[in-house]
């Protein structure tokens, strides 16, 4: 089974978007593309240490956790891999982690900078697992040990924010910033500032990653409209709108990431799957 999908222990819900394990072959190109998303993204890898680049400084570790970004990390899938995958809110990076979401922004750190020395304890016991469902069952239960260490962190983000993130996701990103901020009851300006420190993005590059994501879901689709169609649907001006955006926040074009990274992206219900830690 390549893919196995998990639905996180209840205390947990709020922070953590999705979670899934991964079993997969080497990409023949030898790279893994992870694309800006909504989400940041913890990575337990065990087989060998997961490399990543293209997010500030290069980092090679079992356990990575990649802070929301504008541009694509790269992972090395020059070999198989298999492990866990963590979609977590910004507001769960919080709470789960004890560093806010802004201090992340376009980087990806080795997980032990942040859990300590709990980190080769729990590949450890990944690896002897005999399940997915035991695998899941111990991520799951370091985390919620990690909320009860910590409580009240999950209350610091404002709840101006909170409303700003939602308004944004729920219009796909086509709502302009300055209605955002007059909806939440803040000026544009200071709207911006805190939003950016409690999830590394400005609401506009919020928008705009939402907006990507939204066209990835559609190309994932087996129905797969046409890219002007794309473009149409998820607010683009037009076709080399969508063209240019995709290139810079995936670093190549629709037709390279079809090509190359659709072989091995085979879950489209949620964050982009498997050895992606951003």
């Amino acid at each position: 089974m390549p893919f196995a999908t998990h639905v996180p222990a209840a205390p947990l819900r709020p922070f953590v978007a999705a979670a899934q394990g991964y079993r997969v072959p080497a990409n023949p190109t030898g790279l893994h593309r992870g694309l800006p998303s909504r989400h940041l993204t913890l990575v337990v890898e065990l087989r060998a240490p997961l490399g990543v680049s293209g997010l500030g400084d290069p980092v090679a570790a079992h356990g990575v956790v990649g802070g929301l970004h504008t541009g694509p990390a790269l992972i090395d899938a020059s070999l198989p891999q298999e492990g866990v995958q963590y979609a977590l809110t910004p507001w769960g990076v919080r709470a789960l982690l004890g560093v806010p979401a802004g201090e992340l922004r376009g980087q990806a750190f080795d997980l032990a900078l942040l859990l300590g020395p709990e980190v080769t304890s729990l590949v450890e016991r990944l690896r002897a697992a005999t399940s997915w469902a035991e695998r899941f069952e111990l991520v799951d239960a370091t985390l919620v040990h990690r909320l009860h260490r910590a409580p009240g962190t999950s209350g610091e983000v404002a709840p101006e924010v909170r409303a700003a993130w939602r308004l944004l996701v729920a219009s796909r990103g086509r709502l302009p910033v300055a209605t955002v901020a007059g909806r939440v009851g803040w000026g544009r300006r200071h709207l911006s500032e805190r939003f950016r420190l409690a999830t590394g993005l400005t609401p506009k590059e919020a928008a705009r990653v939402v907006r990507f994501e939204t066209a990835r879901s559609m190309l994932l689709d087996a129905r797969r409209p046409a890219l002007v169609d794309v473009a149409m649907r998820c607010g683009y001006a037009d076709q080399p709108h969508l063209a240019r955006e995709w290139r810079a926040l995936a670093g190549c074009s629709v037709g390279t990431w079809l090509r190359e990274e659709l072989p091995f992206v085979h879950d489209t219900s949620g964050p982009e799957p498997a050895r992606s830690p951003a």
